[in-house]
């Protein structure tokens, strides 16, 4: 069959590259064509275009960017037109996929499905509309939009989470011994704080200052910081000459794998973080704090930011964002994880309530097979 897959970035890049390599152990006769990036290409296939002329992010760099935009949605519209595929699998990135989906079905008239939900459970609920007109199956990451989805009538399907694959996978065939780690990256014999600053710079530029200056109040400790693919090691070096701390790139997993307490921004690193049962520190800076503060209180639909709380239900971790961001908070909560045995161990115990909600591994090949099935009984 012939398959057709829109990744709008490097999450979706993941996620999507692992799904074509379960396909094809499904289908031998996989055939796929993507928008995406190098990760879907190296898995095979033909890519249309990269998602980096693709990601733009916030109000004013779409704005500015509108006619390219928008150029592209028509080349992709008028490519699976071309392709004719047998089915356009949509991940995540709806502001996109979602104009996509809506062409597909009314205009092509062929199946859509949607592996990883939009966050459409945080806010812009009204989408269910688009989902239910456009979207034949959707392929769930987190256990809880199963039933936020049947509430608002529909169905989805929970598949299991790909931050699980690929931690067990680290931790069975990957895992470095500390020895090694430190050798490698020329490490001191301390135990690791781990800074995980975000992926973009300006989450580097609101959050790494301040997680610096926390951890330079435990020189028992070494902090290391988790260089971001795409970022420079110079662009770091601006906030490391004040407080200096080591940086390590493509080796994320290595480093929660060997480290004693996280600082994290919000996103999957906070859940990878649980997995490898590191206790943290959830910490995300905003402009306008108060105000932020507010907004989301007021009109968000969850009471939390961190996938960990989110998948648990109650607060597993301690959220400090927006109003509550300060150095004070963070290293209150720091000192806590660090050298209050009790309050370290209750968020060890909240994590493996997480581990054993989220289930076993293989969210790419049960989505695999859920998708050739639904195939073959269109058929």
């Amino acid at each position: 069959m012939k398959y057709y897959l829109i990744a709008g970035e490097a999450s979706g890049d993941l996620h999507a590259s692992n799904l074509m390599t379960a396909l094809k152990k499904e289908d031998k006769e996989a055939d796929f064509r993507f928008l995406g990036g190098d990760l879907m290409r190296s898995a095979g296939g033909s890519l249309l275009k990269h998602y980096r002329e693709m990601a733009y992010m916030g109000f004013i760099p779409v704005l500015m960017n509108l006619r390219t935009i928008l150029r592209n949605m028509q080349t992709c519209k008028n490519d699976i037109k071309n392709y004719q595929p047998d089915v356009v699998i949509l991940i995540d990135y709806p502001g996109f996929n979602l104009k996509i989906a809506k062409y597909v079905k009314t205009v092509l008239k062929l199946p859509v499905f949607y592996y990883i939900s939009p966050k459409i459970w945080a806010w812009k609920q009204y989408r269910i509309k688009d989902f239910r007109r456009y979207v034949d199956k959707m392929f769930c990451i987190l256990p809880f939009e199963k039933e936020f989805y049947r509430n608002l009538n529909y169905e989805v399907d929970y598949v299991g989470n790909p931050s699980v694959d690929s931690v067990s996978a680290y931790l069975d065939k990957q895992a470095s011994t500390s020895d090694s780690f430190s050798a490698e990256e020329k490490l001191s014999s301390k135990p690791i704080i781990a800074l995980l600053a975000g992926s973009r710079k300006q989450e580097i530029k609101d959050n790494l200052p301040t997680m610096l200056k926390v951890v330079a109040n435990y020189p028992g400790y070494q902090p290391i910081i988790a260089g971001a693919p795409g970022i420079d090691k110079e662009y770091y070096s601006l906030y490391t000459r004040t407080y200096p701390a080591k940086i390590v790139f493509n080796k994320t997993y290595s480093l929660l794998y060997h480290s004693s307490a996280a600082l994290v921004t919000s996103g999957t690193a906070t859940l990878e973080t649980a997995l490898f049962r590191v206790p943290q520190v959830v910490c995300y800076y905003t402009p306008a704090g108060k105000v932020a503060g507010f907004i989301f209180r007021r009109f968000f639909h969850t009471p939390y930011i961190s996938l960990v709380n989110l998948i648990a239900g109650k607060e597993i971790v301690k959220e400090l964002f927006a109003d509550r961001f300060s150095e004070k908070n963070i290293q209150k909560e720091l000192e806590n994880i660090l050298h209050n045995t009790d309050y370290r161990n209750q968020m060890l115990k909240g994590y493996d309530d997480v581990i054993n909600i989220l289930g076993k591994p293989g969210a790419s090949e049960r989505t695999a097979k859920l998708i050739t099935l639904a195939l073959m009984q269109k058929d």
